[in-house]
């Protein structure tokens, strides 16, 4: 279950086989694989050892794909950062990772270096730019093309060996790093190929960052079988379209957000999109109206998956994406559901209660966080803090988000994170942040605020003032309330859920 030994494998037996297409860039796996050991070697060049974390701040490019691979090569862990992560909110998480080695890109450079001072564990020689750079910055580039396009040294990389952390909250908060082993990722090529019926002649398309975990769904099974994978810099609803339809696409995933995008575009035309085989949901819940217009106008395509970067998924087939309408499916072979109760006891069918998973994609803990790992990975069980239940053949139902967590366009929001921003505004007393509906993004934020006595702010300074600090954009409020007090329960702990509510039930007001 060493990754590295994939590209190698596809270089091999099918060399002239399209692995990448990126933009004017059509790479086969003998071309691709080249690539990764070039980078593979300029990492080792510069130090980065197996067990070392290599921390890239990139939007969408061929470079940060081949790294994943090259630091699989070299048995380094790759760290992908969000590109829109800025301050504070960007060097607690290198300096949480212990990151040796950064990838950006000049565009991002100001933000880095806005930081330098505070980055503990990278000197400027360790950060490198993709697109061309002057001392005392590193040139990605030119260390590549002069890098050997050998394989590099065998890393001796087992199963369980770090293969990437995957931050699920880059703020100003105690973020999370979720740790995936080799052997997941290597559960999610084999599982996962088989659930969307990849093939090596699939062609698959992925048009959202990959930074995010969601991309690694139909990335490593791609991979996996020797497929073509297309990458697009970012989501465009006519180019996906016309690329859909030029490269016949059989395979791509994407959020509501993009979902909706799609269907409204004056470019929408279903005979155009006949090539594809499996449209597959994930990220945030997708309004059951626009299920049924999908599966209308694309029959026996739509899939959709629920689950948590810690470890487990349910997925909803194609197969049973009408007769199921509703539901996200069942566990995939191997894996396990299970709804429960407070004190961890199994609930019948019909029930709402925790919905907990386990199964072979379980990660192996919170990046130096055992005590927050052993509160939510308990003897082998992820606790997700979502609501739902099981009918009567095992397929689940969601009932409540997790309690505070927002999804906003398949991007986890974590409110606590913007509560602490927003806290320290001189005028708020007492801050709550909470999702609300968006025909977009599905869920956006809104923070709630009681005012100290005798202050005075209007709701578009305190708007501002949040969104100017908070670490990341898609953590910027849509909105901001005004109340004389929140609702609380008998111990004095605010009800969120009180407050959100009404927005979800079309009856809000505003104060």
């Amino acid at each position: 279950m060493e990754l590295s030994t994939l590209l190698a494998h596809h270089a091999r037996y099918r060399p002239h086989a399209t692995a990448v297409v990126f933009e004017e860039q059509r790479l086969d796996y003998l071309s691709f694989s080249a690539r990764v050991n070039r980078t593979a070697h300029l990492l080792t060049g510069l130090g980065v050892k197996k067990t070392q974390r290599v921390a890239t701040l990139l939007p969408n490019t061929l470079e940060l794909l081949e790294l994943y691979w090259a630091c699989a090569r070299i048995g380094a862990v790759a760290v992908p950062l969000s590109p829109l992560l800025t301050g504070v909110g960007l060097s607690s998480l290198i300096n949480d990772a212990g990151a040796v080695c950064l990838v950006t890109q000049n565009s991002l450079l100001p933000v880095v270096a806005a930081v330098l001072p505070e980055l503990q564990t990278l000197a400027p020689g360790r950060i490198l730019l993709i697109d061309g750079a002057e001392p005392p910055w590193g040139d990605y580039a030119a260390l590549a093309a002069a890098a050997p396009d050998g394989e590099p040294p065998a890393a001796d990389v087992g199963p369980d060996d770090l293969f990437n952390i995957m931050y699920t909250s880059g703020t100003t908060g105690l973020p999370k790093g979720i740790m995936h082993s080799h052997r997941v990722r290597a559960m999610y090529a084999l599982l996962l190929g088989a659930a969307w019926r990849m093939t090596p002649e699939s062609v698959v398309l992925h048009t959202g960052a990959i930074v995010f975990n969601g991309a690694f769904v139909t990335l490593m099974p791609a991979f996996h079988l020797g497929a073509t994978y297309i990458l697009q810099r970012q989501f465009d609803a006519a180019a996906m379209l016309e690329t859909i339809d030029r490269e016949k696409v059989t395979h791509i995933m994407v959020v509501p957000a993009q979902i909706i995008a799609l269907l409204d575009s004056p470019d929408f035309d279903p005979a155009g999109l006949a090539s594809l085989q499996m449209i597959l949901s994930l990220g945030a819940p997708l309004a059951q109206p626009r299920k049924d217009q999908l599966n209308q106008l694309l029959p026996g395509r739509f899939h959709e998956l629920y689950g948590l970067t810690e470890g487990f998924v349910t997925i909803l087939d194609k197969t049973d994406a009408v007769r199921k309408a509703g539901s996200v499916g069942c566990p995939p072979p191997f894996s396990a559901v299970r709804v429960v109760d407070e004190a961890g006891h199994e609930l019948p069918p019909g029930q709402p209660g925790e919905i907990v998973g386990r199964g072979p994609f379980v990660m192996q803990g919170y990046w130096g966080k055992p005590q927050l790992t052993a509160e939510t990975l308990r003897f082998g069980w992820i606790h997700s803090g979502d609501i739902g239940y099981l009918d009567d053949e095992g397929y689940l139902y969601l009932v409540d988000r997790k309690k505070d967590m927002i999804d906003s366009g398949g991007v986890k929001v974590y409110p606590r994170d913007i509560e602490d921003v927003a806290s320290r505004h001189p005028a708020v007393a007492e801050v709550a942040v909470f999702g609300i509906p968006h025909e977009t993004w599905g869920e956006t934020p809104l923070a709630a605020v009681v005012l100290k006595v005798g202050a005075e702010a209007t709701v578009s300074e305190l708007r501002d003032w949040i969104n100017e600090r908070v670490a990341a954009r898609y953590q910027r409020v849509q909105e901001v309330v005004v109340l004389p007090a929140f609702p609380r329960n008998a111990a004095g702990k605010t009800l969120k859920r009180e407050l959100r509510d009404p927005y979800w039930a079309g009856r809000a007001r505003r104060i």
